[in-house]
């Protein structure tokens, strides 16, 4: 005799249960910008990782586009109070472009076309928490979203997942990014309202 049916499918969660403090549903996608939206044509962008020791790895985007992908279903929320449910991406695992990467570094600045920084751990990088997506609903990435290609972080504030996104700096130290610098928190938990600085 089973113990489990085989129509049983776990206990869900409903979208409040989903939602963190203060936070609101949207069923459009915000643009929320710092400055003037880059227009990097694909044979023009790169992506690179630093390390601390002063190494470098570098994908262009065909070498990119060769590399395994993860369509990854998820939650984002935006600083600014609005989330949205199921978003749907495509993209490479940063555990695939850390592979070869050799670094004992704790900290992350991720730096983007147009000038754009923000700082994480490493360890939010890793382990299946973070992509570099160019698809967006079975659609390529609009460049008003990041296109052609944008980090995604989904457990931290959106803010944390750099639009345009152009390489990852590898630090010994934490060094903070544009936001953080202008009064956001440092690390960005949307399950503790980390928004600004003393939260």
């Amino acid at each position: 005799m089973a113990i489990i049916s085989r129509g049983f499918t776990g206990r869900h969660r409903d979208e409040s249960e989903r939602l963190p403090p203060g936070q609101y549903l949207v069923e459009d996608f915000p643009v929320l910008s710092a400055g003037p939206t880059p227009r990097i044509p694909p044979d023009r962008w790169e992506f690179a990782i630093d390390t601390e020791d002063g190494q470098t790895h570098r994908w262009s985007w065909p070498e990119f586009m060769q590399l395994p992908t993860e369509t990854p279903t998820v939650d984002i929320h935006c600083v600014t109070k609005w989330s949205k449910l199921d978003t749907t991406w495509e993209g490479v695992s940063l555990d695939v472009l850390f592979e070869d990467v050799e670094s004992a570094a704790e900290y992350a600045l991720v730096y983007s076309y147009g000038g754009y920084t923000t700082n994480l751990p490493v360890e939010d990088l890793l382990d299946g928490k973070a992509w570099i997506v160019h698809r967006f609903d079975g659609e390529e990435l609009e460049p008003r979203h990041g296109g052609p290609a944008r980090l995604i972080v989904p457990h931290l504030y959106f803010w944390k997942s750099a639009k345009w996104v152009r390489g990852i700096r590898l630090l010994n130290e934490d060094w903070p990014g544009f936001w953080e610098t202008a009064g956001y928190h440092n690390y960005g938990n949307p399950w503790r309202e980390q928004r600004y600085e003393g939260d």
